[in-house]
């Protein structure tokens, strides 16, 4: 296939999606992916981290990102049953695979609101985020994204400097 060819025309060359094999267990890790050599086996790396619980939309951004040119691409492979197995299927896809620690755990933001003694409306409006959104990710329907979460972790330990970040002109 040619290689200005995008992921997605790739795969809708492929017609329709087959069902991949998943791996049956396994525990989350984190990998820093990066393009070794111009990628050819985009269509492999994808399904290696489908098969490991990634969701297909989610693994064919992160090896799209690394086609377009981005350094590096940090995923999270929700069910990896043998990292060494995994980093020898995404080796042999010309990618350079690094392991990272767990990611932070998720931040407690009902928590840190309540330690700033503010409602939802206050927080929301005091640090740029959507209320609706907030509210979502207090009672559990979504999570916050990777940005969203780094910002969180930084206004539980420090709100002064987020405001003042937001506010310097």
């Amino acid at each position: 296939m040619s290689a200005n060819l995008s992921l997605w025309e790739k795969f809708a060359r492929l017609g329709p999606v087959r069902d991949i094999d998943r791996v049956p267990s396994g525990s989350p890790a984190r990998y820093r992916l990066e393009a070794a050599v111009p990628l050819t086996r985009t269509i492999s790396a994808v399904h290696a981290l489908a098969r490991r619980h990634m969701r297909m939309a989610e693994a064919k951004r992160a090896i799209e990102c690394l086609m377009h040119g981005a350094p590096a691409v940090i995923v999270e492979v929700p069910m990896v049953e043998d990292s060494a197995a995994l980093e020898a299927e995404l080796r042999d896809c010309q990618l350079a695979v690094t392991p990272l620690p767990a990611a932070p755990e998720e931040p407690d933001i009902r928590a840190i609101r309540d330690a700033m003694q503010v409602t939802q409306e206050e927080f929301a409006q005091r640090f740029g985020l959507d209320v609706a959104a907030l509210r979502n990710w207090e009672q559990g329907r979504t999570r916050p994204d990777t940005a969203a979460r780094t910002l969180l972790r930084v206004i539980a330990r420090d709100p002064a400097a987020v405001e003042r970040a937001l506010t310097a002109g």
